[in-house]
């Protein structure tokens, strides 16, 4: 979602006569787009900042983003050379107050807003073209898991029209668009207003974005297991151009650890949400997020989230070692575990996933894939594409026949961790 609204961010101020560029001694304005998700990411900013030292009295400085929204006036305390902090509700006001800075005052814009920043943004013109594209369809969280920031940094639970979303879509296929990802912090509780006028689901908005000609693919992310419906189950069973592959975070093996994580699910629907995804689509592809070393977290209760990794059998998944966030419930939570602890409990629970990422991407040894080509390789005369399955292949196109935002079939001869490797299948 980041990675959307800083796209969004220089979209609205190309408008304003701004061109992106790479190298910061360049700049006029320099923009910070931040995530508070865990501590590192946080600290990353200021040390960033810190680096920068301003290389002029004309150059501004903001800090956007969710750091932005929870952390406010106190960047501008540590950090005096930063210009302007803009949470990520209201970002849209940039171009405007971007016009307002002088070296004198600071502005702090972190409230949420009641109008609807999607509707006040203009229409998509993106500025680097590729085949694929994010599309926010939702914003917030109304979970409240005990070790997360977003409920506060990013707000309640807000859903867009498909109205809108498929006059957005259609506006990125004219632009070149083949593949969209469907975003929201928890994107499966969509509930926005149908084309019909009543309350539609991310299933019923699959069907209807599946409808426009020019997207031939579909994702979407970040998933909640207790907004996993059976229509989105049969979605994946019947919609050719979803793609088979469902991120779906669970965090914790242990039900004991869900239920102080304020998960609301237990492992044993875990499993059978998993159970019935792959009876609907079969070889989808399985991704999860986990978080070890919660407050709390017994040997016992690791040894469970070790379990259900080698009963589940991810594709691939995120891990990290627990980021007490202040403001959070679990942040004051007795039990806090030591950071040696947390450190090697995660360094075996990242070898187990590895592994299984392993052992899934070598079934594809042999065989033929369809990929989407996305950018060039850092080798001459290589491209990298993405599977159905969200790998990347790295493939050999010496004639230079083809272009990006195309489709081939590559014959899959070798394999990493990371990404597969193959050779062009000539068509006749």
């Amino acid at each position: 979602m980041n990675v959307y609204d800083s796209e969004r961010i220089l979209e609205s101020l190309d408008k304003k006569g701004f061109t992106e560029t790479k190298n910061s001694d360049e700049s006029d304005l320099i923009i910070f787009n931040t995530c508070h998700i865990r501590e590192k990411a946080a600290e990353k900013l200021y040390s960033d900042i810190g680096r920068l030292k301003k290389q002029s009295n004309t150059k501004k400085i903001v800090v956007a983003g969710c750091v932005a929204q929870a952390e406010d006036s106190e960047i501008i305390r540590r950090m005096p050379d930063v210009d302007m902090v803009i949470g990520p509700q209201t970002y849209h006001k940039l171009p405007e107050l971007v016009s307002k800075l002088d070296k004198n005052k600071k502005i702090i814009e972190t409230d949420f807003p009641i109008e609807n920043k999607f509707n006040l943004l203009a229409r998509r013109k993106r500025i680097e073209k590729k085949p694929t594209a994010f599309l926010t369809i939702q914003e917030g969280c109304d979970k409240f898991c005990t070790f997360c920031v977003v409920p506060y940094t990013r707000g309640s639970e807000y859903s867009r029209t498909t109205a809108e979303l498929i006059e957005e879509a259609k506006s990125l296929v004219d632009q070149g668009v083949v593949e969209l990802t469907l975003l929201g912090q928890n994107v499966n509780a969509y509930h926005g207003e149908s084309l019909t006028n009543s309350t539609s689901n991310l299933a019923r908005l699959i069907y209807e974005l599946s409808k426009i000609s020019g997207i031939k693919r579909l994702r979407y992310t970040t998933n909640h297991p207790n907004d996993v419906d059976d229509e989105l189950i049969y979605a994946h069973r019947d919609i050719e151009k979803l793609m088979p592959y469902m991120h779906l975070p669970i965090q914790s093996g242990s039900n004991k650890i869900l239920k102080s994580m304020n998960r609301k699910h237990s492992v044993e629907k875990y499993i059978d949400i998993i159970d019935k995804i792959r009876s609907a689509k079969k070889g989808i592809a399985i991704s999860s997020d986990f978080i070890v070393g919660f407050p709390g977290e017994s040997d016992e209760d690791f040894n469970d989230t070790m379990e259900l990794v080698r009963k589940i059998e991810f594709a691939q998944a995120f891990s990290f070692h627990y980021s007490p966030r202040p403001g959070t419930p679990s942040a004051d939570y007795e039990g806090q575990i030591p950071q040696v602890t947390k450190s090697e409990r995660l360094n075996l629970l990242q070898s187990l996933l590895k592994e299984q990422q392993f052992q899934f991407n070598n079934q594809f040894i042999g065989k033929t894939v369809n990929i989407l080509i996305e950018k060039f390789g850092k080798e001459e005369c290589h491209l990298v594409g993405k599977t159905p399955h969200l790998q990347s292949v790295f493939f050999e196109d010496t004639r230079k026949s083809y272009k990006i935002g195309e489709f081939i079939d590559i014959k899959i001869n070798s394999m990493k961790v990371n990404n597969l490797s193959g050779e062009l299948i000539e068509s006749s």
